[in-house]
């Protein structure tokens, strides 16, 4: 067996005069003469310098390839020119005994291991363990480490059970695909990877648990986006009974905060209790559902001010209007900031300004002439303003104005305080919409929430009383610096509003019961109110982390196309297992 007297981060000038054993990854060697040379031995605490002043020493450690794992032997002295960037800079050691323990068999590496990060991203993940190896990269999943064992204490200080649900279960619509896995001896048959452990969870709250929790891995076959990875993730998952929205709130923003300013980039965290936005306030004031409450930027209605100005895009069109004081951007700058929302919102900002004298200049400044007076007025415009439009249908201009008023707080930093953690919540967000590509009433968020107004709001809809539209839900998500960490609901935990809910969106009351055979017939048993959350991990710890990929808070991440570059995933299965399985593949028949 191996033994260490130190790690490559704990010598100090006090361990001058003693012999050490130290182990760890050959980093580096730099050759000063022909007798003379020092490498940097690194492990995973830190590193320490080596100095090679023997010819045998130096013919043994040129034989060597970097990333070549070694134990040496040797004395600790103070080192004549001092390193004070690291924790070992005031001392060196002299190997007198050399070991390889793990010979790096190739002479070129892949990319160097300390500007890994600077490497092509697929070439990173196919050497992922290489990869890990950088201090700094290795520097996140510590983190991510710490801050799961730190949510694990919190939610166990706040009486919350830790319990696992299964990891095969059936299929159900919670919105995204399924993974789905093959039964061998269910021909036909598939059980499904859980989207989350909704169901799960619930029905613990109906088994008379008061209050569950666990870090739960979650899978989804959907796209990557840089807050979300395909196939896996994880999130805080809780659960508590006989509780309403606001216990479910009082919980979290006493657990995370304290996490957030501890472990965070930012040292500020937004303390309880957080704002609470609605969802349709947050369309109108921020253009999106998840404002970034760092910028103090907010959007105005202004479709009557500029009605019959004669600029085509606002004809019968709903539109918005953001004002930045002070702004001194160049022309340039507001070409690439406009190219740039476009890029990510798929529709085209306009924009104005009130110059230094007090006149409406550059882009559409010219069709608001007729009405100066009015728009200065009516949008308190200082001198050296900037305004900044959205039009369209009222969801495009909306959309729109949310990804500018993001751009216009990276554009100009006194409108954005950013080294915080601002969280909110928003909540009231209706039970239904119409569905994009279905064109049909569909659920908005979670299907197992309770409506406000309970089953009479519902039987008054399907009387076609209430428009299911305004009807809103029991619905939250937690909000921090522009990033969702999570939904969540009360719960609707009573079988005939179940059924009525679902009604709604064409499933009858056999439908639920083939779908959710286990819920509905455990709240036929008297289940109690209960409510949750699921904060997400990943996003947390790349928030913390400071990072815009999450990829880069995760150990072994895909990548955008959800393959695993590592392990060789997806991959091809032998004939055999597709017979177990009782499964026959067909090739894909090419278009044209």
């Amino acid at each position: 067996m191996q033994h260490r007297t130190h790690t490559c981060n704990e010598l100090r000038l006090s361990d001058a005069g003693k012999t050490v054993e130290l182990c760890g990854w050959l980093e580096n060697v730099r050759e000063v003469s022909g007798s003379l040379a020092f490498a940097i031995l690194r492990d995973f605490y830190g590193t320490t310098q080596l100095v090679l002043e023997s010819e045998e020493m130096l013919s043994a450690f040129r034989a060597l390839n970097k990333e070549s794992t070694i134990a040496v032997t040797g004395l600790v002295r103070e080192r004549d020119s001092k390193n004070p960037k690291i924790p070992t800079g005031d001392i060196e050691v002299v190997p007198e005994k050399l070991e390889v323990l793990g010979r790096c068999r190739y002479n070129q590496l892949p990319f160097q291991v300390t500007r890994s990060r600077e490497a092509d991203e697929a070439l990173r993940l196919k050497y992922r363990y290489l990869d890990l190896r950088n201090p700094e990269v290795k520097r996140n999943i510590v983190l991510r480490c710490n801050v799961v064992a730190a949510l694990r204490a919190a939610m166990q200080a706040h009486n919350f059970l830790e319990i696992t649900t299964p990891i095969l279960t059936a299929s159900s619509p919670e919105g995204a695909r399924d993974y789905l896995v093959p039964a061998r001896k269910h021909p036909g048959k598939f059980y499904a990877l859980p989207q989350a452990p909704q169901q799960f969870k619930q029905l613990l709250m109906t088994s008379g648990f008061d209050r569950y929790f666990q870090i739960a891995p979650c899978f989804r076959d959907e796209d990557a986006r840089g807050d979300r990875s395909p196939g896996e993730f994880y999130q805080l998952d809780m659960e508590m009974a006989f509780a309403s929205q606001e216990d479910v709130f009082a919980v979290l923003e006493d657990v995370l905060p304290p996490i957030f300013a501890r472990y965070g980039k930012y040292d500020r965290a937004s303390s309880a209790p957080f704002k609470r936005i609605s969802y349709r306030e947050a369309m109108e004031t921020y253009g999106t559902d998840k404002p970034d409450l760092r910028i103090d930027l907010t959007a105005q209605d202004v479709t009557r001010l500029v009605e019959g100005c004669g600029f085509g895009p606002f004809e019968g069109s709903a539109v918005k209007a953001v004002v930045v004081s002070d702004m001194t951007a160049t022309r340039k700058q507001i070409d690439k900031l406009c190219a740039d929302v476009e890029v990510v919102s798929g529709a085209k900002p306009y924009w104005f300004r009130l110059d230094e004298k007090g006149e409406l200049v550059g882009g559409i400044a010219k069709f608001l002439q007729d009405r100066k007076d009015k728009v200065v007025s009516a949008l308190g415009l200082k001198p050296n303003s900037f305004v900044g439009l959205s039009a369209g249908k009222l969801g495009t201009a909306q959309k729109t104005m949310g990804v500018l008023i993001k751009q216009l707080g990276l554009l100009c930093p006194n409108h954005m305080d950013a080294e915080q953690y601002a969280f909110c919540w928003i909540v009231d967000f209706p039970m239904y919409e119409i569905g994009e590509e279905s064109g049909e009433l569909e659920f908005c968020h979670n299907p197992f929430s309770m409506p406000n107004g309970g089953l009479e709001i519902l039987q008054k809809a399907a009387a076609g009383e209430v428009d299911p539209l305004s009807i809103y839900a029991f619905q939250y998500d937690l909000v921090c610096n522009g990033v969702e960490l999570s939904s969540g609901a009360v719960r609707n935990h009573d079988p005939e509003i179940m059924i009525e809910a679902f009604k709604l969106v064409r499933l009858g009351e056999e439908d639920v019961k083939a779908k959710f055979p286990a819920m509905y017939n455990a709240f036929c048993y008297g289940a109690p109110p209960h409510a949750g959350i699921a904060p997400g991990v990943d996003r947390m710890v790349m928030l913390l982390a400071g990072e815009d990929s999450i990829r880069e808070v995760i150990p072994f991440p895909m990548n955008k196309n959800a393959q695993d570059l590592l392990m060789g995933a997806p991959s091809n299965v032998e004939q055999k297992q597709l017979d177990e399985l009782h499964i026959r593949l067909v090739p894909v028949e090419q278009e044209g």
